[in-house]
């Protein structure tokens, strides 16, 4: 037996683990301090299908919090309006509060996996906001009228789900896609999709800056991997990205580990 055999084996046996639950879905229930209910369709593996964006992560807890702090961030007015990009909204949990608690006028939640934008559409569903009707299908809609129980008085904002592979985006979805906001969480995890994850945002951000349209980036981050995260911003600063820490949420309202660092970031294209 070599050296190598125990550490590949305890990688295979974490392996079966992590795969053993694959196909088994739960439901959780995120609580507001209004009392409302988020309820999420979430798989029990912490990796399924290729991809980890069918569980919740911390990340994105954190970011709800802080985004329910400062909910004029994301507010229409009578002098602007407020557009939201998210990339990588995984189980859609930020997105979703967002919609339900803020007042932005468009929120365009997007994910690269087949899997995990099936099941965003349905955990959009079921918190009770309606899909933009050219990204549902008939099965979608019906789910939608059944379950729709709001009053015609709130106003909910156009909402649309998108596939969107950061290695492979195009002028013309830069284009469909221009947004006030781009948000992001728990995205930095692999280097080697660091640099394309940065593309992305130089793309939109010297796109919206071309149209005189000013666009602002808030990523919130777990960093579990402190060279993977530098080096993010290393690439950041390298295509003139500009990057500050924010001061994140001062109250907790979900229960998550906070061992861990969370850092929230707002990103800019400099001048």
């Amino acid at each position: 037996m070599t050296r190598t055999e125990p550490l590949d084996d305890l990688y295979d046996a974490l392996g079966e683990v992590l795969r053993s639950e694959e196909l088994e879905m739960c439901h959780k229930n995120y609580f507001l301090l209004s009392g409302e209910n988020i309820r999420l369709g979430e798989n029990v593996a912490i990796i399924s299908e290729g991809t980890t964006g069918l569980v919740t992560w911390e990340a994105a807890l954190f970011f709800a919090e802080w985004a329910m702090e400062n909910s004029e961030v994301f507010n229409c007015s009578f002098l602007c309006t407020r557009s939201i990009l998210e990339l990588g909204s995984g189980t859609g949990l930020a997105g979703i509060i967002i919609c339900k608690t803020c007042a932005p006028k468009q929120y365009i939640f997007s994910d690269c996996h087949p899997s995990v934008l099936q099941q965003l559409r349905k955990n959009i569903l079921n918190n009770d906001l309606q899909l933009n009707s050219d990204t549902w299908n008939l099965k979608d809609r019906e789910t939608e009228l059944k379950n729709k129980n709001l009053s015609e008085e709130i106003q909910r904002p156009k909402i649309t789900v998108v596939g969107l592979e950061w290695s492979e985006v195009t002028q013309e979805q830069v284009a469909e896609l221009q947004s006030d906001i781009i948000i992001a969480t728990d995205v930095i995890y692999d280097p080697e999709v660091v640099l394309c994850l940065v593309s992305v945002l130089e793309k939109f951000l010297i796109s919206n800056e071309k149209k005189e349209r000013c666009s602002v980036v808030y990523l919130a981050s777990t960093i579990r991997n402190p060279e993977t995260y530098h080096r993010f911003k290393m690439e950041l600063d390298g295509v003139g990205i500009g990057h500050q820490v924010i001061t994140g949420p001062t109250s907790k309202v979900f229960p998550y580990n906070g061992s861990t660092k969370i850092e929230l970031l707002k990103i800019y294209h400099e001048t």
